[in-house]
């Protein structure tokens, strides 16, 4: 069953207690983050591990081409210095570094820095993935870290979560947005304003977005205390793209698409801990196809998917529609012959084979989870009539308490409402056809039993998943925003009626839950032999470094009728 901890009202300082116990676990970094020499002013990160080898990065801020000493030990005192390597860079790759460390022991943990002539990075611990039996492991997962709205203190908490082993970021790590773009009114009063000022479109434009991003000590702290695994949403190059183009991208003003987007991407590439595609153990791969499997042990396999730029068919625009939300036949012809049409992607067929491959290699294992890391949600969410469930004030009615953005915001959530059309048709709501392979292919590997990881929404979710047919496949777990605020919140609902509409959603939508839009922070899954918990933790403030994490929720995963369910 689900334990709503915020609703039974326990404590706050009880909830603390299990967080902070990371603190002490942790006590390195603080002693490392209090003196870091300038050209390190970037941090350092370790990501993309398997059992022999993790990738260790940093950025130094130096003028022409330099070459720095990276240094691995099993203590982060470095009494035994196990790797070491030369490692140039350059302008060309804006001065950062990333270094493939082999040769390491399976389920380890090290420490890691670089040295550039005296000065000394910060301090990094870094773990391989593990190999045999293994009785437990904690994910923290996260996603939508917009710089402009506030402190990344949801990553500070994960940093100090002394149950977290690996950390899972499913995107929207960097926003595009310029000045005049979303959070910027909160981003003057806290002195957060996105650099460069416009939105960023070329190469130099993404690297200055990823280096001020990095300059946030949330950042540099999760970063340093644990290894990190991702994927990537639209954000990182900009609002809602698909293969031939983006929401957010106005050729005449912009430039081609291609361009901006390999921009984006090898920005990503050089900032990120990630393996370059010849790192990796698969054919014909490139930096598009920035998809991965990880196992751990005999205890869970991990898949990330790619979403945004090697398949996926453009958006489907619901605003020709909306006149029609009354007429049936309309909606139907609309769902069956639009949103439903057959061959309109997500992930492409080399995605879909790896993603097979992981899932059967998996099951043959006799594993007992298997977890997709999500970049955007895929339980359906049909929006209910809200207003004629008395839920949502009829904004067309004399005396509606809307106004301004409100209002418009109300009048769209209204009519989808009557139309009972998907929240959103970015989402895998508006590729039925592709969810539904993607759920055949599951079940062809004998894997109906997953749990999706995602991101994107900006709100809390647990959802109990089923294909067209009714037929369970699994969980949802969705985590709210490291800063972003949540849909209902940013409409200017108000907090009554936002909560309502999450009750609503978890009320009316079949397999949403449990829902909560009001928070930021993040979720940690604990993966048992037997069972499962995923816990949702938020962050009391982000306009404040002072600030305190609490517990939303908590919610038992297990075995239910031959795949996994609520508990």
């Amino acid at each position: 069953m689900i334990r709503n901890l915020f609703e039974k009202r326990i404590s706050r300082r009880t909830t603390l207690a299990s967080l902070a116990a990371g603190t002490a676990a942790l006590s390195w970094s603080d002693v490392a983050f209090a003196a870091t020499d300038a050209p390190f002013r970037h941090g350092v990160a370790s990501g993309d591990p398997d059992t022999t080898s993790v990738v260790l990065w940093t950025r130094v801020t130096a003028s022409g081409d330099v070459t720095l000493v990276g240094e691995v030990a099993h203590d982060p005192d470095f009494t035994a210095i196990t790797a070491s390597a030369q490692l140039p860079t350059g302008p060309d790759r804006d001065h950062t570094i990333k270094w493939l460390a082999h040769g390491l022991e399976a389920g380890q943990t090290y420490y890691y820095r670089f040295r550039l002539d005296a000065a000394v990075s910060p301090t990094g611990r870094a773990r391989t993935l593990p190999s045999g039996k293994l009785d437990r492991l904690g994910i923290a997962l996260a996603s939508c870290s917009n710089f402009a709205f506030g402190y990344f203190n949801a990553y500070e908490a994960i940093a100090r979560d002394a149950a977290v082993d690996f950390v899972l970021h499913t995107g929207d790590y960097i926003y595009e947005y310029g000045h005049d773009g979303w959070g910027d009114e909160v981003a003057r009063d806290l002195g957060r304003r996105h650099d460069p000022a416009h939105e960023i479109v070329s190469l130099s434009d993404y690297r200055r977005r990823h280096a001020q991003y990095r300059t946030d000590a949330g950042a540099q702290a999760m970063h340093a205390a644990h290894t990190f695994m991702a994927c990537w949403d639209d954000h990182e190059s900009a609002n809602n793209p698909w293969t031939g183009g983006a929401q957010n991208h106005q050729a005449g003003s912009e430039g081609d698409w291609q361009a901006r987007r390999e921009a984006s991407v090898q920005a990503y590439f050089e900032w990120m801990p990630v393996r370059e595609p010849e790192w990796l153990d698969r054919q014909a791969s490139t930096r598009m196809q920035f998809w991965r499997s990880y196992s751990f042990g005999d205890l869970a396999t991990l898949t990330t998917l790619e979403t945004r730029h090697t398949a996926r068919a453009e958006q489907v625009d619901y605003a020709p529609l909306m006149a029609q939300t009354g007429d049936a036949e309309a909606i139907a012809r609309f769902r069956r012959d639009v949103l439903g049409a057959p061959g309109r992607r997500m992930i492409s067929p080399e995605c879909e084979a790896d993603l097979t491959r992981s899932l059967e290699q998996s099951v043959a294992a006799g594993q007992p989870w298997r977890l997709i890391g999500n970049a955007i949600p895929i339980a359906r969410t049909d929006v209910p009539d809200l207003v004629a469930l008395g839920v949502l004030p009829d904004p067309d009615a004399p005396g509606a308490p809307f106004a301004g953005a409100a209002l418009g915001n109300a009048k769209v959530l209204a009519a989808k409402g009557r139309a009972g059309l998907p929240f959103y048709p970015d989402t895998w709501d508006g590729y039925p056809w592709a969810r539904e392979r993607l759920y055949d292919l599951a079940r062809k590997a004998g894997a109906e039993d997953l749990i999706f990881l995602t991101g994107d929404s900006h709100s809390f979710w647990a959802n109990s998943l089923k294909d067209a047919a009714g037929r369970p496949v699994g969980v949802e777990l969705g985590t709210a925003g490291v800063t972003s605020p949540g849909d209902f919140v940013e409409s200017g609902f108000g907090d009554a009626l936002s909560k309502a509409l999450d009750k609503a959603f978890a009320d009316h939508v079949p397999e949403v839950v449990w829902t909560d839009n009001m928070h930021q922070g993040y979720v940690r899954l604990d993966l048992g032999r037997e069972a499962a918990e995923a816990t949702f933790i938020a962050i009391d403030t982000i306009i404040s470094r002072n600030f305190r994490p609490f517990i939303v929720n908590r919610v038992g995963i297990g075995r239910v009728a031959g795949t996994v369910g609520f508990i």
